[in-house]
């Protein structure tokens, strides 16, 4: 029985539609929505702005929130009742997800998140995540 299901989300509408399914797959479980936030760096569009904050921490929490906001009102238009938990990493999305993975019993994931600039420096993420993952993934598309 899966109980514990993590969700990364990106922004991407595939990866809503990933916290979709997971609400309908795992109607009783418990969902954790994971984004990752790129560390800082100049070559990293958004991950820049965190490069030159005074508070890591605060930016972070920043870029974070309007994807956070996604996923409560899409768990509000399914059913309301799921509790959600929201959590952030910092870091490069494959290895953050993979990080958190074991803790949970599946990974519910969207096939195609981020920019085409995201997918030539960094390759497909749920590509490696199905390969890297300690737990089962199911691939939403």
């Amino acid at each position: 029985m899966t109980s514990r299901v993590l969700v990364p989300m990106d922004g991407s509408e595939m990866s809503e539609h990933a916290l979709e399914y997971a609400l309908e797959a795992f109607p009783d479980g418990e969902i954790t929505v994971l984004t990752v936030v790129g560390e800082p760096s100049s070559m990293w569009g958004a991950a820049t702005g965190l490069a030159l904050a005074d508070d890591l921490e605060e930016a972070a929490q920043e870029q974070t929130q309007p994807i956070f906001d996604r996923a409560r009102e899409i768990v509000a238009e399914a059913d309301g009742d799921t509790e959600l938990e929201t959590v952030y990493a910092l870091g490069h999305p494959v290895r953050a997800i993979i990080n958190r993975a074991g803790d949970y019993d599946t990974v519910v994931v969207g096939s195609h998140g981020g920019s085409l600039a995201d997918n030539l420096y960094v390759g497909n993420v749920a590509k490696k995540v199905v390969h890297q993952s300690p737990v089962p993934v199911v691939v939403v598309r």
